[in-house]
């Protein structure tokens, strides 16, 4: 059922209406005029010619007034329903582009006052900076993220600022040393404008440079990284130098550097992360991103799944994950129809998706034929956001840097 609109108020109508019949009066004084209508010749009573023009062009005017004027105003009465799904800014950002509307209009219109009698220059102008400041409302409120950046911060008003996918990223060594960020990249999940910080790159050299050969190793994998991603199409890296010289920490650094500039922090560090966020540094977290993107089940889980069918083999039973995950317990075919405790033996890719394979809870996985890598219980979901990566992971996770050093090593 359509929803009923609400009334028009009627002297709002009236008065829209009345635009229209002097417009139109103006018209047929006009035409008459233009056909030659002569004001000492009455050819209707007391009305000359001019007059009947007059008469017949109010007349027009005034009924099909009524229709524009109603049909204008049902469009407003939707409009202002639609406001009632609108937020502030897409409010205010509509109002910025409706004065804007009308003042271009009003400079576009204008010359119409020279060219035409006032009787009909008046409601042709007002028609035309209406329609234009509707116009421009519709347009400020799709566009509210430009337009509140443009004019907010002149006008006291605060924007949500630009989207965190289109700043420039300040790289931190933890990303660097990880090398994961080269597969991001390649998968399109990752690019545009990569800033790494002359004192990361003099870390990494430092790690290079080391007498220890697995700070070494990290030191010579992190420049490694750095030079491939000069390489990717995709990626415009650029070393910047130290913007923030009176500062001795590397973290810190960063951090001061992405509040001066409009740039997000491109960390692995989740202790990092917290302290830019807590700065209002925009951070893109690579951590969180492996977290999320892990399987939601790994060797040596422990879980309870409930048992649907037999399997194809000899002594298997079917049972799903809540993301239709199927699970092969092995040795579990008389429990069909029953919910079991099991824990996860192995973990395939398909070519129809994950295929996970388990043992009946009672067996270790050390008497499935492997070693025992049973873990607490944890429910098949994703994991907690300061959860660290587990063995399951296709690569190891850049290690956390403890007080004493930014490599890894505490």
């Amino acid at each position: 059922m359509r929803p009923r609109l609400t009334r028009v108020p009627s002297a709002t109508v009236e008065a829209l209406r009345l635009l229209v019949v002097i417009f139109g009066a103006g018209v047929g004084w006009q035409v008459a005029q233009a056909l030659g209508a002569d004001e000492d010749t009455n050819l209707l009573g007391p009305f000359n010619g001019l007059w009947i023009g007059v008469i017949v062009g109010a007349g027009l005017g005034f009924s099909l007034g009524g229709v524009l004027v109603r049909s204008l105003m049902t469009f407003f009465d939707r409009g202002e329903r639609a406001l009632d799904g609108l937020s502030a800014e897409q409010v205010v950002a509509g109002g910025f582009g409706a004065l804007l509307g009308a003042a271009l209009a009003t400079l576009v219109t204008w010359p119409v006052f020279l060219l035409m009698t006032p009787l009909l220059a008046v409601p042709l102008f007002l028609f035309v900076v209406v329609a234009a400041a509707v116009f421009g409302f519709q347009a400020g409120r799709r566009r509210r993220g430009a337009v509140l950046e443009a004019v907010g911060p002149r006008a006291g008003l605060s924007s949500r600022g630009p989207w965190i996918g289109r700043l420039p990223r300040i790289l931190d060594t933890s990303v660097a040393i990880d090398g994961r960020i080269l597969d991001v990249v390649r998968a399109g999940f990752q690019g545009g404008q990569i800033l790494v910080p002359e004192p990361v790159l003099a870390e990494l050299q430092g790690l290079a440079d080391s007498s220890d050969d697995l700070r070494r190793a990290k030191g010579r994998r992190g420049l490694d990284v750095l030079e491939a991603l000069r390489k990717e199409d995709t990626v415009d890296l650029e070393v910047v130098p130290d913007g923030a010289l009176a500062i001795p920490e590397v973290d810190a650094k960063l951090v001061r550097m992405c509040l001066d500039r409009p740039a997000a922090l491109l960390t692995f560090d989740s202790n990092l992360a917290k302290v830019a966020s807590l700065a209002g540094v925009r951070v893109l977290n690579m951590h969180r991103l492996a977290l999320s993107l892990r399987p939601p089940v790994v060797v040596g889980d422990l879980l309870t799944v409930h048992l649907t069918k037999p399997g194809k083999e000899q002594g298997q039973a079917v049972a799903y994950l809540d993301d239709g995950t199927m699970v092969v317990v092995e040795g579990a075919r008389d429990r069909v129809g029953e919910d079991l405790e099991v824990v996860i033996s192995s973990v395939l890719m398909t070519a129809n998706g994950r295929l996970v394979f388990a043992q009946p809870g009672g067996q270790t996985l050390g008497q499935a034929g492997g070693s025992d890598l049973r873990r607490s219980v944890r429910p098949a979901h994703a994991p907690a956001p300061d959860e660290h990566p587990t063995p399951g992971d296709l690569r190891p996770a850049a290690p956390h840097r403890g007080r004493t050093g930014r490599d890894g090593r505490s």
